[in-house]
C-alpha cells in the first residue's frame, strides 16, 4: 500500500487553531509522509511534537525526555515498536501509549496492549481521528486524582490502606483478589487489559487457571459496584476480543441514596 493511502490528506481549507500548547507528542514512525502530515496536524493543533524515524533514535528520544504522550509503529527499522513500548513501560510505567500500525490482526492489537499500549489505531487513520485518541488519553490522566492512600474516579473512591471502594457514601467490601484487580484499572484508567495479562497480576506468574476466572471476578464486582449507581454502561467494560478496562465515559454520579443514622456509610459485605 503506498503511504499516501495510508492516512488520509489534511483538507487544504483547514485553518490554524488559536490556544495554548495541548501537550507534548512523541512520534515515532518510519513512513516520512505519515510523520510528517501527524506532526504537521498537531503542531497546527497546540501541539509540541518530537518526531522520529527509527526505533533506536525514537527510543533514546523517550527515555532521555519527557512527553505526554507517545505515538508508536510497530514496524520499524533498528528497534521494533513492541520492543519500545516493552523497555518504556519498564522505564517509566504511566507514560500513555498509542500505538499506531499497519496491523490488523488481533493478535498485535493484544501483544500491543499486553505490553503496556494504552490504546491503538490502524492504518488508514486521518489525523483527526489520531489527535481526538491522543485527547482521549490525555482526558484520562486528567480525570484521575491519585494521593498517596485513594484513587478517586468520579463518584469512586478507592482506599488503598483500608483496601476498600467507596462510592459515593457507601463503602463496597472488597475481597482480596476484587481489591487488587480494581487496583490495576483505577492506576491505569482506559487502559486495556486482556485476560491473559490481569491473571499473573491478579493470581500470580505461576497460576495456569482459565481466564474464566477473570470472567467471574468482574462478574461480582459489577453487581456489588452497581447495587449503588444507575448506570448506562458498565463501569468494568469488556472490549470483545482485547479484555477489560475502567470506562470513565460510563461514569455517572450514584444514586442518592441516605446515609444510615449516625452518619455512617452503609455497605455491601464481602463474598
Amino acid at each position: 500500500m503506498e503511504a499516501a493511502a495510508l492516512i488520509r490528506a489534511l483538507p487544504e481549507t483547514e485553518k490554524d487553531s488559536a490556544g495554548a500548547t495541548a501537550g507534548s507528542v512523541l512520534v515515532i514512525e518510519d513512513d516520512l509522509h505519515i510523520q510528517r502530515s501527524v506532526s504537521y496536524h498537531l503542531t497546527r493543533h497546540g501541539y509540541q511534537v518530537t518526531a522520529s524515524s527509527d526505533g533506536e533514535e525514537g527510543l533514546k528520544f523517550a527515555l532521555a525526555h519527557s512527553y505526554q504522550v507517545i505515538v508508536l509503529d510497530l514496524m520499524l527499522p533498528k528497534v521494533d515498536g513492541m520492543t519500545i513500548c516493552r523497555k518504556l513501560r519498564e522505564h517509566n510505567p504511566r507514560v500513555p501509549i498509542l500505538i499506531v500500525t499497519a496491523r490488523g490482526s488481533e493478535l498485535d492489537r493484544v501483544t500491543g496492549l499486553e505490553l503496556g499500549a494504552d490504546d491503538y489505531i490502524c492504518k488508514p487513520f486521518g489525523p483527526a481521528e489520531l489527535e481526538a485518541r491522543i485527547r482521549a488519553v490525555l482526558r484520562r490522566l486528567d480525570t484521575q486524582t491519585q494521593t498517596g492512600r485513594e484513587l478517586v474516579h468520579g463518584p469512586l473512591r478507592l482506599d488503598c490502606h483500608l483496601r476498600q471502594l467507596y462510592i459515593g457514601d457507601h463503602v463496597v467490601r472488597l475481597t482480596g483478589k476484587e481489591f487488587e484487580l480494581l487496583l490495576l484499572l483505577f492506576r491505569n484508567p482506559g487502559r486495556l487489559f486482556p485476560r491473559a495479562a490481569i491473571l499473573p497480576r491478579i493470581w500470580g506468574q505461576s497460576y495456569d487457571g482459565y481466564h474464566r476466572n477473570v470472567d467471574a471476578l468482574i462478574n461480582r464486582l459489577r453487581s456489588k459496584m452497581e447495587t449503588y449507581a444507575d448506570v448506562e454502561q458498565p463501569w468494568l467494560e469488556c472490549v470483545y476480543g482485547l479484555g477489560y478496562r475502567l470506562n470513565l465515559e460510563a461514569i455517572r454520579p450514584p444514586r442518592g441514596l441516605a446515609r444510615a443514622p449516625g452518619g455512617e456509610r452503609k455497605s455491601s459485605g464481602a463474598s
